[in-house]
């Protein structure tokens, strides 16, 4: 069964890294909301980013989408990891994964309540900090998904450009 599913995932690498990929980048999104409204505001004493009603009702829609993103993101680097042995793999689903923590131990309304002081349950200010940290962990993956996805555009393009001349 997991042989199928393998193949079947290698058929369609193109699709798989291009949903992994336009997944994880909506996760922006909630990184530039976390710098620009929580950490800048921790840091600095005032955010610089007020959003409305509707753009946090926007915000809270995208942070939804970070399940699926980590689902999926994480089947494409163990594939990767199949396909070929590396560090930087192991390493990704290390950062892809400490996502969990951060989804279920410490949500970002408890971040910003410590901050806020409008507490709800009472954690350490290292605690707000490293499920901060923990977001910011995405980037590299990000950046790498990303990567991967043009350079699979890149060669089914150049593949049809070949096939044509």
């Amino acid at each position: 069964m997991f042989q199928k599913f393998w193949a079947w995932y290698e058929r369609n690498y193109h699709w798989n890294v291009a949903i992994s990929s336009i997944l994880f980048l909506w996760q922006l999104v909630h990184l530039f909301w976390l710098t620009t409204d929580v950490v800048w505001a921790r840091l600095f004493g005032h955010s610089i980013f007020h959003p409305t009603d509707v753009y946090r009702l926007f915000l809270i829609l995208v942070d939804y989408t970070e399940i699926p993103a980590l689902v999926s993101t994480s089947i494409f680097y163990i594939s990767e990891h199949r396909r070929k042995w590396a560090w930087k793999n192991i390493l990704f689903l290390i950062f892809l994964n400490s996502q969990w923590l951060h989804l279920f131990w410490i949500t970002d309304d408890l971040v910003v309540a410590k901050f806020t002081g409008a507490e709800l349950v009472a954690i350490p200010v290292w605690l707000a900090w490293t499920a901060i940290l923990i977001d910011y962990l995405e980037l590299p993956v990000i950046f790498d998904t990303t990567r991967k996805f043009v350079n699979s555009l890149y060669d089914r393009y150049s593949r049809k450009r070949s096939q044509q001349l």
